[in-house]
């Protein structure tokens, strides 16, 4: 397997622990350095990491012993982190969005181009047993052809669990950019990237509190609600809402001419999958068919310093969130002007996962 790919740390904020659990039990990677603007912060992090080192973010760009960077910084640091690691020759994996907008995330794709580097994005959740069985049983036709979709994704808010929710309401979050990449990520999986896309958005509540009491404004859409057109012909019915309470909705169903797929949650690696078969008017829950057992945060790491090994394109690759970013954006530019908007971009759908495969290797 040769050597890992030596990995950096920027922004210790609440996600960070997870990654770093599971980098420290992936054979292809090793986590070197921490970083934060609050470098007390880092430190906290480092400290039950045996042998990651605390340092500020330009220290850590500097050091040679990071060939990559895991940016895990609020949304509108993104491209800006993204761009200063690719400056500095290293490779990126970051949490998503791409960046808030099409046009900042093109300038990380160009530099990633001009620097021979290569920029990968969360997320990986697509990539466990969950979705890549409900891949591979679409594959298989056990629903014949897929025709329709829903998703759903419905909650009052992440203030109520959030300690410092407020970046989830600027831009580049909202329900749509925050959560709305797993399910888009699942769906270009499930039904191929996206051509056409209409809808609408609304901002019921201007203000919201945290935990400890402090108001604060709400800058983006918090309930939107869409049709996507996928170049398969496939249409999906999309609703991402930081404004109801969830009841009985389905994650994500997909609709075919000879049944139906139940696919769970996005935002989870794992899930049971269930179809229901037209001919039988029966729900069976399917065995696990394809993709990376007991994964977690930081298996696109993984699969990224797999790639970078192999000369091939990292399932969690840069095209494929830049397309999910440009759906997002042409998604709230149609619910603005009351019209259908044509999605410019489009993305080769990732290889499957095998079943059981190591994410080092396959």
């Amino acid at each position: 397997m040769g050597e890992p790919l030596t990995v950096g740390i920027v922004g210790a904020g609440k996600i960070s622990a997870a990654y770093a659990e599971t980098l420290a039990r992936l054979p292809g990677v090793r986590l070197t350095r921490v970083a934060d603007l609050d470098l007390g912060r880092a430190a906290a992090l480092a400290a039950d990491l045996p042998g990651v080192l605390p340092v500020p973010p330009d220290e850590l760009l500097a050091c040679a012993d990071v060939d990559a960077v895991l940016n895990l910084t609020v949304p509108r640091a993104h491209a800006t982190v993204a761009l200063a690691a690719l400056a500095a020759g290293k490779h990126v994996y970051g949490e998503k969005p791409l960046a808030t907008g099409t046009t900042e995330a093109a300038e990380v794709l160009a530099a990633a181009a001009a620097a021979g580097r290569t920029v990968a994005c969360a997320p990986d959740t697509v990539l466990g047993t969950g979705l890549q069985t409900a891949r591979a049983s679409l594959a298989a036709g056990d629903i014949g052809v897929p025709v329709a979709a829903t998703a759903f994704m419905v909650t009052p808010g992440h203030e109520r669990w959030h300690p410092s929710p407020q970046f989830y309401y600027e831009p580049g979050g909202g329900p749509l950019y925050d959560m709305g990449p797993y399910y888009l990520t699942a769906l270009v999986h499930l039904l191929g990237p996206v051509r056409r896309v209409t809808g609408m958005a609304s901002t019921p509540r201007p203000t919201r509190t945290t935990l400890d009491g402090v108001t604060f404004p709400v800058e983006v859409a918090t309930h939107v609600t869409g049709v996507l057109e996928h170049a398969s012909g496939a249409l999906t019915t999309l609703m991402m809402s930081f404004d109801a309470w969830t009841g009985r909705l389905p994650r994500i169903e997909v609709y075919g001419t000879e049944g139906t797929l139940n696919v769970p949650d996005p935002n989870g690696f794992a899930g049971d999958v269930h179809r229901f078969a037209g001919a039988t008017r029966e729900w069976t829950k399917l065995p696990d068919l394809a993709g990376y057992r007991d994964a977690a945060r930081g298996y696109g790491v993984a699969d990224l310093a797999r790639a970078l090994r192999t000369g091939t394109q990292p399932r969690a690759s840069a095209d494929l969130a830049y397309h999910v970013l440009d759906v997002m954006e042409s998604l709230l530019s149609a619910a603005a002007t009351g019209t259908t908007t044509t999605v410019t971009s489009t993305c080769e759908v990732p290889a499957p996962v095998p079943l059981a495969a190591d994410p080092d290797r396959a």
